[in-house]
């Protein structure tokens, strides 16, 4: 439609106005230009252009503890996926059947299958991760489930605090903070970067190990002495090398073969004019950019936005004593930070199964209804404690804004990041048998 429009207007100025130069008119792909270059902190549309994967040097965010090589990337991909990690499960019967891969399945977005992530104590994987079921002999306080969706790890390396709340990570948001490093905050004092500090605490959390089955069964030692021959060999083999590798890993997991990328690249036929529209939207209109501001369309900011929490809506080892709801709030105690939450990233949204820190929606449409909207649906927040406020579009121009979403920010294969095997031979991303005949791994 705004195309005709265009047209209808530049037919009328060449007829009434051709002669003079001062009246121009911009093209749709001007018109965005000019509204993504008055947002970026350059004022370059460039600046939202995502490095190449293997251009470690371009990451940004990087940990000056654990620089970036593709040794450690190398090891890091099989250990993210490797079920063999799982070598201290609360029973035997989940002895190596989970993996970090577990809860963040490449194909839905990095994310789980289904709106609660299970590790140890779950069984099964169905399509994709759609199903998992409680594992016999765990009852729910025992599994290790996410009170919150776990965020995704595409796009990672545009985040320097970790977690909904922001809670891991000696730098950025959390400086002044040391007070609160205690309990999981703890591995803050290592004074490592939220990605980092995050993992070292994960190996803990999600009950996975590095022993002698994993380093010379498996033959992971290898691969540590190639990643870390810097290294004595008492500090070579250890769950904060392996969290290294890890991170290392997860910061080149980027979207930057998705249409939008091949747009602020130069090629203006990469993404529709519907799609251009919605852009123009996101940039400008609707507001989006002024929360979802990076390259990744994330923000180091907490926002209270009045979602349900997962408990809400059927989480198992959750509920509404459970201080994971609180967000940043959680991490600093403080009553005003109570319900914040980090700003997601945008990218692929498409394979994402729920959405908000409590699964509380399942479309594109419906979360940019309810930020249209700006109601409440939290019994802890009030409307008037939101920091979204309603506004107006139109029908039209909702659909446009959701074809921008949904089409021009899809990577249509994160697969490409997957490892054909890992080392122990495992099924992954779950080895227990009834995920092995869902995937049909054996």
């Amino acid at each position: 439609m705004r195309h005709i429009v265009y047209n209808f207007l530049l037919l009328t100025v060449l007829s009434s106005c051709k002669h003079d130069p001062t009246f121009e008119i911009q093209s749709l792909d001007e018109e965005l230009q000019s509204a993504i270059k008055r947002n970026p902190p350059t004022n370059d549309p460039k600046y939202f252009v995502m490095p190449e994967s293997d251009d470690y040097k371009n990451l940004p965010n990087q940990d000056p503890h654990n620089p970036i090589t593709k040794e450690k990337v190398a090891l890091g991909k099989l250990l993210f996926f490797e079920t063999g990690l799982a070598q201290t499960p609360k029973y035997p019967n989940c002895y190596e059947t989970y993996s970090c891969s577990s809860c963040h399945v490449p194909s839905k977005g990095f994310l789980p299958g289904r709106f609660q992530g299970i590790a140890d104590g779950g069984y099964g994987y169905g399509t994709l991760g759609s199903s998992r079921s409680l594992a016999d002999g765990y009852v729910e306080t025992e599994i290790d489930a996410q009170g919150n969706r776990p965020m995704t790890v595409m796009n990672v390396t545009y985040m320097t605090n970790t977690l909904w709340s922001g809670l891991f990570g000696a730098n950025d948001k959390n400086v002044g903070t040391q007070s609160l490093w205690v309990g999981l905050a703890d591995v803050n004092h290592t004074g490592y970067a939220g990605l980092e500090a995050q993992n070292i605490e994960g190996f803990k959390l999600h009950r996975l190990a590095i022993n002698d089955k994993v380093l010379y069964t498996f033959g992971y030692s290898k691969l540590f002495d190639l990643a870390f021959s810097d290294l004595q060999k008492d500090k070579r083999y250890t769950p904060e090398t392996a969290s290294f590798a890890m991170g290392a890993y997860l910061r080149t997991l980027l979207t930057n073969e998705a249409p939008f990328q091949r747009y602020l690249k130069g090629n203006p036929g990469a993404i529709s004019d519907s799609q251009k529209e919605g852009a123009l939207l996101f940039f400008g209109k609707a507001g989006c950019i002024s929360c979802h501001k990076s390259p990744s369309f994330s923000a180091m900011n907490f926002f209270t936005v009045g979602t349900k929490d997962m408990y809400q809506i059927g989480g198992l080892n959750t509920s509404a004593s459970d201080a994971r709801i609180r967000g940043r709030g959680m991490f600093t105690g403080k009553a005003e930070d109570n319900y914040k939450f980090k700003v997601p990233q945008l990218y692929n949204l498409r394979d994402y199964v729920t959405f908000f820190h409590g699964s509380s929606k399942k479309s594109i449409r419906e979360v940019v209804e309810y930020k249209l909207k700006a109601k409440s649906e939290n019994p802890f927040v009030l409307d008037q404690d939101l920091d979204i406020k309603p506004k107006s579009l139109s029908a039209e121009e909702v659909n446009s804004l959701i074809d921008f979403l949904t089409n021009s920010l899809y990577d249509d294969y994160m697969n490409r990041y997957m490892p054909s095997s890992v080392l122990s031979g495992y099924c992954f991303p779950n080895n227990d048998l009834k995920s092995q005949k869902d995937t049909g791994c054996r």
